[in-house]
């Protein structure tokens, strides 16, 4: 059997802005609290993968890297850059606006963080 990651829970000081906020950024869509079970704000990233976003107490934030074709991480770039949301090169500044050119898993490749303190990392063949 193949085993794929279904989804994982994405702790926050609050599940809906953070949701908001990853699912814009990325160009997902945003769907609003799930229907059976409203403490989770649900973000589908792929056909195979969910981030469930979930209001916690301390929440204390997770590191969470995707791989994404080239015009994806310009938008992302663009969208990041439109909000005014800061980006970095490295995981400890991603807030200095610049991309990686030479990141070890692609060629390029950047860090965000949402409102509650996800750090969020793309990288780009």
């Amino acid at each position: 059997m193949t085993i794929t990651l279904n989804h994982t829970i994405v702790t926050a000081a609050d599940n809906d802005a953070s949701a908001r906020f990853f699912a814009d950024v990325m160009g997902l869509a945003y769907t609003g609290p799930h229907p059976a079970a409203g403490h989770f704000v649900p973000v589908r990233v792929n056909d195979a993968l969910t981030l469930d976003f979930m209001t916690v107490p301390d929440a204390r934030g997770h590191h969470l890297a995707f791989d994404v074709d080239p015009d994806t991480f310009d938008a992302v770039v663009g969208r990041l850059e439109a909000r005014g949301a800061p980006y970095g090169d490295h995981p400890a500044h991603p807030d200095n606006g610049r991309v990686d050119h030479d990141h070890p898993l692609g060629r390029r490749g950047l860090y965000f963080a949402d409102p509650g303190g996800n750090l969020y990392e793309i990288i780009a063949p």
